[in-house]
């Protein structure tokens, strides 16, 4: 007797008109892609402005690359937070308070007396940048439907990849006529205007959760993963005695606390109590696209700082045109990138990141043979190669690995993508200069001249390198797209 009554509910509830939020997930998404390319915009700004600032600070390069190191550190010890931040908040408070730092750092990066205020300007900034990744993320794997989220993500390639390539050469052109300040100064407008609509226009599209945060574990992963690769930055530096930390022990003892980190996680997620969720490293499809993306990042950072170096220090140009040489591969990149999408929603991942992994390991081992006499348009062809090989890639990795996970993990999932590219953009950044200031000071030992000894030590640097590509080569046979969306045809088809 009661079945009809409910069966006519029902038949009232289906014909009642379903509310679109079309138009407010497209404003939010839209929003969120502007906010993030702002705030990763700043990841490589400093990468031309470190020969400025080494002269006006009176700091070596060794120091001076800490500005972009601190920057992705920060990141790579906030983000993890970040899952427990989005399961609690909802997205307008998250997207306020990231904005709200990511501007506040910028005031004081402008207005710091010296290097040490600079350095806690940066990190302030980056503490912002670190909440709006995984927000991005989160909200689209949330609001976009499977069968278009390539598209999608190629929008977020365009921030993740596009900006940071694109950074040299705003810098350049910003340091062709004006002082470093202006970095951040003509960014903390945008900053700003960007919080204030933000501020006014976002709904919340996501329903907070109580969730746990274990202060041991943000601790552990502070400590962890700037004991590392302060590790990694200090091995190789030219000085001696500058700080009485010995950078083997730090490498080690971060090593260690990493260990631990991961261990309490395991524990912890059996209780539902983990800040990063390590299940998500089960699922093999997302363990490969995190991976490759980790190498992608550690060799895109590197790259991203020798590049300037090498065209202003030893083929002579000016800060002007070594920033006009590296904006066609970033303009490339950002035109791919949708493209790139589309394909991926029609054809899966493989016909895009196995060619990919091979332009981009080419790439490297092509620039272990650059020297004094390279000429200028061979280093802009490789920067353009090199920016095809990732948009190749980034898009399809970004894709697998989040859509393979449930929708109960997007958050640590987006969390640990994060991590772990931060984590490899410092230790890339560093090694490739670590290496590189060691080489150098061994050939000027040997009485070569400067420019000789620098291409020397980025040879070295580029070859390292090279060889950690050909491991991105092999996993980009094992990456596949997700369960339910098969290969080689139309997804949602």
């Amino acid at each position: 007797m009661t079945s009809e009554p409910l069966l006519s509910e029902i038949e009232e509830q289906a014909e009642l008109p379903v509310e679109d939020h079309s138009a407010r997930n497209r404003l939010v998404i839209g929003l969120l892609l502007v906010s993030a390319f702002v705030v990763i915009l700043n990841e490589t700004i400093m990468g031309v402005a470190i020969p400025h600032l080494m002269a006006d600070l009176n700091i070596p390069a060794s120091s001076a690359q800490w500005l972009t190191s601190a920057f992705m550190l920060t990141m790579a010890v906030v983000i993890p937070v970040t899952g427990f931040l989005l399961q609690r908040l909802n997205t307008r408070p998250v997207f306020i308070l990231a904005m709200s730092l990511f501007s506040a750092g910028t005031l004081v990066s402008a207005l710091a007396p010296g290097f040490p205020m600079l350095v806690v300007g940066r990190i302030v900034q980056a503490s912002g940048t670190a909440i709006m990744m995984p927000l991005l993320m989160t909200t689209i794997m949330n609001l976009v439907p499977p069968h278009s989220r390539g598209k999608t993500m190629g929008n977020i390639s365009i921030v993740i990849s596009v900006a940071p390539a694109i950074g040299p050469t705003i810098s350049g052109l910003i340091l062709s006529s004006l002082d470093w300040r202006w970095l951040f100064l003509l960014v903390l407008p945008i900053a700003l205007a960007a919080l204030a609509l933000g501020a006014s226009k976002i709904e919340n599209v996501t329903v907070p959760s109580k969730a746990p945060l274990d202060v041991i574990s943000v601790v552990l992963s502070a400590i962890g993963f700037g004991s590392f690769v302060f590790g990694v930055s200090e091995l190789g530096a030219p000085e001696t005695g500058t700080t009485p930390l010995d950078p083997r022990v730090m490498l080690a003892a971060g090593a260690a606390i990493i260990a631990i980190f991961v261990w309490r996680q395991i524990h912890l997620q059996k209780h539902e109590r983990a800040l990063l969720d390590l299940r998500t490293l089960q699922t093999k499809t997302f363990t490969i696209a995190a991976g490759m993306m980790a190498i992608l990042m550690m060799s895109m950072f590197g790259v991203f700082i020798l590049l300037p170096i090498y065209l202003l220090s030893v083929l002579g140009q000016t800060t002007l045109t070594t920033g006009l040489l590296l904006l066609p591969g970033g303009l490339i990149m950002g035109l791919c990138a949708p493209f790139v999408g589309r394909l991926f929603d029609r054809y899966g991942p493989a016909r895009l990141v196995i060619p990919g992994a091979i332009l981009f390991s080419g790439v490297m081992w092509s620039l272990t043979f650059i020297s004094t006499t390279t000429p200028v348009w061979v280093v802009l062809a490789i920067h353009i190669v090199l920016s095809i090989g990732l948009a190749l890639m980034f898009t399809p990795l970004f894709t697998v690995s989040l859509g393979s996970l449930p929708p109960k993990l997007y958050s640590h999932g987006s969390a640990i993508i994060g991590t772990t590219q931060q984590v490899a953009g410092a230790a890339g950044t560093t090694l490739y200069v670590a290496i590189m200031t060691w080489r150098a000071g061994v050939l000027t030992q040997g009485e070569a001249d400067a420019a000789t000894a620098t291409v020397g030590g980025m040879q070295s640097a580029f070859f390292i390198g090279a060889l950690i590509s050909l491991a991105a080569v092999v996993a980009s046979f094992y990456v596949r797209r997700p369960p339910g969306q098969p290969e080689g045809q139309p997804m949602g088809h």
